[in-house]
């Protein structure tokens, strides 16, 4: 991407005044100072609205729900054990702040509650480990083999914090500089930064796999159904559950954080039967490591256009 397409107008889709909805969305995030793509999607009827939703993003820890999924079905087919027993160190694991990846000390922990931990926390180490069992290049023939085009899998979590170290050493706020510097000018000092390096995805990638996932149409039903329940264990809600203010709706989603990379995936589901697949992707032009405002800013797209699609 280059420096002056990073600045061009987002392309829209909707119809009618779900356009509106979408263009509304779009105008928020770029008063900001917020670059990304957004799509909405009712699972049953295919209305949809967005913006920039085929533009490839480096997905952080978004890439952990096709893990998973691949995973899941692996164990659905008896080809791996959910109760054998993984040994993770973290001195010699993945870098991250929650989970075993925040441990001191060796842990043993089954392969079902390892999906658990990198879905719920988002633990790195434990998404890593499960990595090991089924290597990224594994995962990508997979997905490639159900038909998932616009996802990539190229890569381990950790990773991205070794490509980091290496253009910053150990200082995560140059890091994050570089980050938001090339992003202006549409460079990547920083490999998993790159499209063409990173684990990637679209926006309308993902809200189709989170479509298939919940309709059951792609994997081992057993692996769907066990993905749809631990998505609802996610414990972050600072994004897109941040503005459904009703107990009647539930999210089951997934975060994604790295450097600049703001990023939720997910499911809105009301009482009543509406069902709405979002993807959240955004690149923030501050050198913040936190932006309140642009976590809100995802999480009322999500309730705007929950509520256009729900009419």
């Amino acid at each position: 991407m280059t420096g002056d397409a990073a600045h061009r107008a987002p392309q829209v889709c909707g119809d009618g005044p779900l356009l509106d909805v979408a263009d509304a969305i779009a105008r928020n995030w770029a008063a900001l100072g917020v670059r990304g793509s957004f799509l909405a999607c009712d699972i049953d009827t295919g209305d949809r609205l967005g913006f920039d939703t085929e533009e490839p993003v480096p997905l952080a820890s978004v890439v952990k729900v096709p893990l998973a999924l691949v995973v899941l079905d692996l164990i659905a087919r008896g080809g791996l054990d959910p109760a054998r027993p993984v040994t993770v160190d973290p001195a010699t694991s993945s870098v991250g702040p929650t989970g075993i990846a925040a441990f001191r000390h060796p842990v043993t922990v089954a392969v079902g509650d390892l999906l658990l931990l990198m879905l719920s926390v988002s633990d790195n180490a434990a998404a890593d480990a499960l990595f090991d069992l089924v290597p990224a290049a594994d995962v990508d023939a997979r997905l490639r083999s159900w038909g998932c085009a616009g996802i990539r899998v190229r890569h381990r979590m950790n990773h991205m914090y070794e490509c980091a170290a290496g253009a910053a050493g150990n200082d995560f706020s140059l890091a994050l500089e570089l980050a938001v510097r090339d992003e202006r000018a549409g460079r990547h000092t920083i490999e998993t930064l790159d499209p063409a390096h990173a684990n990637l995805g679209t926006a309308s990638a993902l809200v189709g796999l989170l479509r298939r996932v919940w309709r059951d149409e792609v994997a081992h039903p057993t692996a769907t159904a066990e993905l749809r329940r631990l998505m609802g264990h996610q414990v972050f809600t600072q994004r897109l559950a941040s503005e459904l203010r009703a107990d009647s709706l539930r999210l089951s989603g997934k975060t994604g954080t790295f450097l600049h990379l703001r990023h939720e995936i997910g499911v809105i589901e009301a009482d009543r039967g509406t069902r709405v697949a979002v993807a959240a992707l955004t690149r923030a032009d501050r050198r913040a490591a936190q932006a309140p405002d642009i976590d809100l800013a995802i999480g009322i797209g999500a309730r705007q256009a929950f509520e256009a699609l729900r009419g």
